[in-house]
């Protein structure tokens, strides 16, 4: 059977728990478009994250690999269109370290789209009442760091699978601590990233529909 990977990451930030780390629990080994989804955790720390996403990559050899984090502050589960070339961290990682505007692969490009269809996956997730807006900017933190160091890993072994990220928001128990937040429960986060494997895994050409903003 073929494998989709789907990662989340460990707390940053000083909270106790990261929304991205609990639902991709939930979808370990569920099978999705009869595919088996095998989840895995990530720390928050620079180089360390997309070094273990590429071996995780060499060793499960999925078809599908969809990278998740937390992104506080946003009101839906968020389609990232591209990852660029930088890291900028406002805050420290989980290792302390806060690096500012470095590449973060030298050698590589300025930035890489996502080979997710993310068009479709707007209107599915969308049809299901989850929602769901396509996001052009993945920030300079470690998750763009690793959604740039997934399309890397991709591009350089000539990978034909298909890989991306998404941004979710903060959960109910979080938003409730820091007031104001808006959240989403883990339930439909979960059934956000079901209709969005399955939607990458049935179509081949993404659909034209609007999905961009003015500014």
């Amino acid at each position: 059977m073929e494998k989709v990977l789907i990662t989340g990451f460990e707390p940053f930030g000083g909270e106790p728990v990261n929304p991205a780390q609990e639902v991709t629990k939930l979808l370990d080994g569920k099978i999705i478009a009869g595919h088996q989804v095998i989840a895995r955790g990530l720390p928050v720390v620079r180089h360390t994250s997309r070094e273990l996403l590429s071996k995780m990559i060499d060793e499960i050899n999925p078809v599908l690999i969809i990278a998740v984090g937390q992104a506080g502050g946003r009101l839906e589960m968020s389609l990232e269109r591209v990852a660029i070339n930088v890291d900028d961290f406002r805050i420290p990682d989980n290792s302390n370290l806060q690096t500012i505007d470095e590449p973060i692969i030298p050698e590589g490009p300025v930035g890489y789209w996502s080979t997710l269809p993310i068009k479709a996956a707007l209107v599915a997730m969308r049809a299901t009442g989850i929602p769901t807006s396509v996001s052009n900017t993945a920030g300079t933190y470690v998750c763009n760091h690793l959604f740039y160091g997934l399309m890397h890993h991709l591009a350089i072994t000539n990978s034909k699978a298909r890989g991306g990220f998404v941004h979710i928001p903060y959960l109910p128990e979080q938003a409730a601590r820091l007031t104001t937040q808006p959240s989403m429960s883990l339930s439909t986060m979960a059934s956000g990233l079901e209709v969005l494997i399955e939607t990458c895994l049935s179509v081949d050409e993404d659909t034209k529909v609007s999905g961009g903003t003015i500014c």
